[in-house]
């Protein structure tokens, strides 16, 4: 299986259990691992034959901006769920980090994997 990774994507989203924390938005890290058959693309150097990761980054920012989310477990999911329907990914890995958000801590956060 080949893989499209995408380490590090700075995000906007409104995030957080208490109602307070989601009235701003904040910068989380996205680490996106996304199968699929490169196959084609690898033989026709074609962006037609694979998927395009500057649309697969510019839809996350949108959804993202669009919703919140209490947890992120819930935000992975989300993420997971659109790479799958709208880029056809065989399976979908995410890390969903959310940095400095306690004192003494570098980030918070969740690794899903799904797939169809």
């Amino acid at each position: 299986m080949d893989i499209i990774f995408l380490n590090e994507v700075k995000v906007q989203t409104r995030l957080g259990v208490p109602e307070w924390e989601r009235m701003t938005p904040q910068t989380i890290l996205l680490d996106i691992e996304i199968a699929y058959d490169l196959t084609n693309a690898c033989k026709s150097d074609d962006v037609a034959d694979t998927i395009d990761y500057g649309i697969v980054v510019n839809r996350i920012r949108q959804t993202l901006a669009e919703n919140s989310f209490q947890l992120v477990e819930a935000l992975a999911e989300h993420i997971c769920q659109l790479i799958l329907k709208e880029f056809g990914a065989l399976s979908v890995k995410i890390k969903v980090a959310k940095p400095a958000i306690l004192p003494g801590l570098k980030a918070l956060g969740v690794i899903i994997e799904r797939s169809r």
